[in-house]
């Protein structure tokens, strides 16, 4: 993976339409800005229950956007990277189709997780309620199978998102199968989707095990022979985050993005610095995704009932919440929780451009604070423009995450690069792409309880950024062969 800025997309939502016009547009306008792109999920269909986290068939780009030649393609001017949703499929693929009629006699008998494989017995409530979830409601639905068959499947999601038995044979070849298909295809990176909840136990709590880790190892080995890196994305409590990072070639730093709004909105990076001291230095950066800004990641430990402390107190994070929503004018609160059919209550969904109340600087200067930290940075497509919720796609579909999931037509995309905020955010991503100094030795520096001060050394080369939280005071400077320099917002570029 390079040193190089990224971009997370989903194919039609940027582009206005397929892997052919995004990658026009990759080696166009936005030509040599990033330096891989994260597709989102591609597979067929990109339309069904979850924005294409439920693929009938992995193995397949939805003809809609292109086929594997355009992925191809793509691979062979940038980096790309693309998601093993590991744990479940759906219930309109092929192998449920064949399952549902053939019952015990199908060849896909074993590939898809019941509770009767975990609990042979039978569950007790206490087993039950140690499941963790991330929906409220059961994890099992009910069903007769064409065969008249009783089976209680296992959805850990939607009852569209039918989970594997990532244990048993089948679980294992559909998953190698789908690997080989994206390292065959250029794909170098791979994002493992919701591989927390992959491996479950009776009397667990069903979500990041000792197995879990075992698990991602295998999967993870299985990559690295093919030539693939690979990124795990959990939601989790932040110390289970560190024991990941150990595991895979990169982790996501979820913690990032309510920590930096936290800190712009109490005007106090300590918990921020704390968390910068002890963090994964194979963190891929994000501030924000196609899914919700994540509370859980900076809360207390759910599993632990002694209550490992999270990164912010309870209290504050409450407050954090609040703030979010008042800084969005209600907008997220609209499509939060319990609101908007949500699949994960842990999670506010918003814009961060609306998230920090459309404020260009702070907006800016979270950015630099991303661009600063160990690690890749990602920049989701609609930060990318500093995009607003999209209160129309939210009404009509209403699905939370949706606000943050906007329909970018190729017209707007050129309207939307002409605007200040957005040429300063794609300056920035150049000073962090071609700077010597972030291919160096990172500092934490000594500053007051109001002031964020890192650097970046490689050899003569420097890089400094200095934020006073309270009024967004801030300086960024560089060196350069004529001195040194300072990157002046509004400006159209560095100075």
């Amino acid at each position: 993976m390079q040193n190089k800025v990224q971009l997370i997309a989903y194919v039609d939502r940027l582009s206005g339409g397929g892997i052919a016009q995004l990658e026009a547009l990759l080696t166009g306008c936005l030509q040599g800005v990033f330096g891989a792109v994260h597709l989102l999920p591609f597979f067929d269909p990109i339309d069904g229950a979850d924005a294409g986290f439920d693929p009938s068939d992995h193995t397949r780009v939805d003809p809609r956007l292109g086929d594997w030649s355009d992925i191809a393609r793509l691979a062979r001017a940038m980096g790309v990277m693309a998601d093993v949703i590991v744990n479940h499929i759906s219930d309109r693929s092929p192998q449920f189709a064949d399952y549902f009629e053939n019952g015990s006699r199908s060849a896909f008998n074993g590939l898809f997780l019941t509770r009767e494989a975990i609990f042979p017995t039978g569950a007790s409530e206490r087993d039950l309620a140690a499941i963790y979830r991330p929906r409220p409601g059961s994890p099992f639905l009910d069903t007769v199978l064409g065969t008249g068959e009783r089976v209680t499947l296992w959805a850990t999601f939607t009852p569209h998102q039918l989970d594997i038995d990532v244990r048993h044979e089948l679980g294992q070849r559909y998953l190698e199968r789908v690997l080989a298909t994206l390292a065959d295809s250029g794909v170098t990176m791979i994002r493992l989707d919701a591989v927390g909840y992959a491996v479950k136990l009776p009397g667990t709590s069903c979500f990041m095990l000792p197995e879990t880790f075992d698990f991602i190892d295998e999967i993870a080995a299985r990559a690295r022979a093919l030539g693939v890196e690979v990124l795990v994305e959990v939601h989790s409590y932040h110390g289970r985050q560190i024991e990941i990072a150990a595991h895979v070639d990169w982790v996501y730093d979820f913690a990032l993005p309510p920590l930096v709004l936290h800190a712009f909105a109490f005007g106090n990076p300590e918990y921020l610095k704390h968390w910068i001291r002890i963090r994964p230095q194979n963190s891929v950066t994000v501030l924000d995704t196609h899914d919700g800004i994540g509370i859980v990641d900076i809360g207390a430990d759910p599993a632990d009932r002694g209550g490992r402390p999270g990164l912010v107190p309870p209290e504050q994070i409450d407050e954090l919440v609040e703030r979010i929503h008042a800084a969005s004018g209600g907008q997220s609160r609209q499509a939060t929780g319990a609101a908007a059919s949500n699949l994960d209550l842990y999670q506010v969904n918003c814009t961060f451009f609306d998230a920090m109340g459309r404020d260009e600087r702070r907006y800016l200067l979270a950015r630099a604070i991303q661009f600063f930290l160990p690690g890749v940075p990602q920049v989701y497509y609609v930060g990318l423009l500093a995009g607003s919720n999209d209160m129309a796609l939210l009404e009509r579909t209403g699905v939370g995450r949706e606000i943050n999931r906007h329909y970018y037509t190729a017209a707007e995309v050129a309207a939307q690069l002409q605007r200040g905020v957005v040429k300063d955010l794609l300056d920035l991503i150049d000073l962090r792409n071609t700077h010597p100094a972030f291919t160096g030795d990172f500092l934490l520096l000594d500053s007051d309880q109001s002031t964020l001060r890192m650097r970046w050394t490689q050899g003569n080369a420097s890089a400094e950024l200095r934020v006073h939280l309270p009024d967004a005071e801030f300086e960024l400077t560089y060196s350069a062969e004529d001195g040194t320099r300072h990157f002046v917002l509004g400006a159209s570029g560095p100075t």
